[in-house]
């Protein structure tokens, strides 16, 4: 290490060509041990994303009552009688800290709710205040924040609820996935901005369906899940395709060539809106049955993107905006300084302190490329801001990266793995 004290950022030499393998979906992996866990028999989930935040969610679940047992490559969920008195670490996974609440209500006993130190500042009162409208006892000494306990009772009345879900579409993820086993189902109804992330509410209708719960989401803005049971299902984890976002970036700002194996044919990640993103940069983009390849073409056209249904690619998307041929603006983000940090904050100094030319917009980024010099580029515990950095570094002499580990978080393997593709 150097005396910056970072992980030194691998730097490219020439057009970065290779072929990737990633894990698991975090999305769909946290979404499915929910599901499995609330469902009417055992499930197996092969595939399953070995990373932090989803052992904070099977750690979570297990302390309810759940049994959750490993098998090779294989994962049987099997449902139990949920019950306190029990304690949720939420670490900074929104999934965890959204989705267990209305799990843990069907308890019978006293949950505690905490999570890392920043977790603490994420506001909380939206899933909270809908919670206590369906029946749920909450104690969070008015904060609306972690930590908190919630009284179970074993069952929750459910019905209407209206909520503002226009700062994360998982606060109506969260009441959809447990939404079937409350007494009078839930009725959900948005009431603020538009919700972002449209992409995960739909992966989370379709998931539900599959195990044949009646979801009706017809009518905007509401979401109506008639109670009944979830059917156990046996599962294989798709690739998490926002964690490719980084590997096949480096062949777009190179000039070289990247494949991601596996990557499906139909899915409701939002990652998937990579194929269309990396075009409009200027890239080949193409499918086949190796998976997706993308070329670089030696010239990164400047974009202006809407990003509101995939904001979790944008850190990685405004480093390859950081070497076009012209300004960019990434849009419809302002929900994104209520992630793991305030992420559009986070992006603007972490660049402009590289010597970048990163502006702030109301629900987003303008970025104007200019020589970037060697420096200490911070993550904040973010590992997307990880991600970007790992872009930036293929082309800009001298970049380490602070809390490289943040990056466990869904992609334990990720530094070794950039080293080998880079080198």
């Amino acid at each position: 290490m150097s005396e910056l004290q970072g992980w030194p950022a691998p730097r490219a030499t020439g057009a970065v060509s290779g072929t990737v393998t990633v894990p698991g979906s975090k999305s769909i992996s946290n979404r499915a041990l929910i599901l499995t866990a609330l469902a009417d028999g055992p499930s197996h989930l092969t595939g399953l994303l070995a990373a932090r935040d989803t052992t904070l969610m099977r750690s979570a679940l297990v302390s309810l009552g759940v049994g959750i047992a490993e098998s090779g490559t294989t994962v049987t969920v099997t449902p139990g009688s949920l019950k306190g008195p029990a304690t949720v670490d939420c670490g900074l996974a929104g999934t965890v800290m959204r989705f267990v609440p209305p799990v843990a209500a069907l308890a019978d006993g006293l949950v505690a709710f905490d999570g890392d130190e920043y977790a603490r500042e994420r506001p909380m009162g939206v899933i909270l205040g809908a919670l206590r409208t369906l029946g749920v006892q909450i104690d969070d000494g008015g904060t609306g924040r972690m930590p908190y306990t919630l009284s179970g009772t074993g069952s929750v009345r459910g019905g209407k609820v209206t909520l503002d879900a226009s700062g994360s579409s998982q606060f109506v993820s969260a009441l959809l996935l447990a939404g079937a086993r409350y007494d009078e189902g839930v009725d959900i109804r948005h009431d603020g901005k538009p919700v972002p992330s449209q992409p995960h509410l739909d992966m989370s209708v379709g998931m539900l369906r599959e195990r044949g719960v009646q979801v009706d989401d017809a009518e905007p803005n509401r979401w109506v899940v008639a109670p009944g049971p979830i059917r156990a299902l046996d599962t294989a984890i798709e690739p998490d395709l926002s964690n490719a976002a980084p590997f096949l970036a480096a062949a777009v700002i190179t000039g070289g060539t990247v494949t991601v194996t596996g990557w499906p044919t139909q899915t409701t990640q939002p990652g998937d809106q990579l194929r269309d993103i990396f075009t409009r940069f200027g890239a080949e983009v193409t499918r086949s049955a190796d998976g997706l390849t993308v070329r670089g073409t030696g010239r990164v056209a400047a974009v202006d993107l809407d990003l509101s249904d995939v904001g979790e690619l944008s850190p990685v998307i405004a480093a390859v905006a950081a070497f076009a041929d012209g300004p960019s603006y990434l849009r419809g983000i302002a929900h994104l300084r209520f992630h793991e940090t305030d992420r559009l904050a986070a992006l603007e100094t972490e660049f402009n302190t590289l010597g970048g030319d990163v502006t702030q917009l109301e629900d987003g980024l303008e970025i104007r490329p200019k020589t970037l010099h060697s420096g200490l580029f911070h993550t904040y515990n973010d590992h997307r801001m990880a991600h970007a950095a790992a872009v930036l570094g293929l082309l800009v002499d001298g970049l380490e990266v602070e809390n490289i580990g943040t990056t466990a978080k869904t992609l334990p393997e990720f530094p070794d793995m950039w080293s080998g593709l880079v080198s």
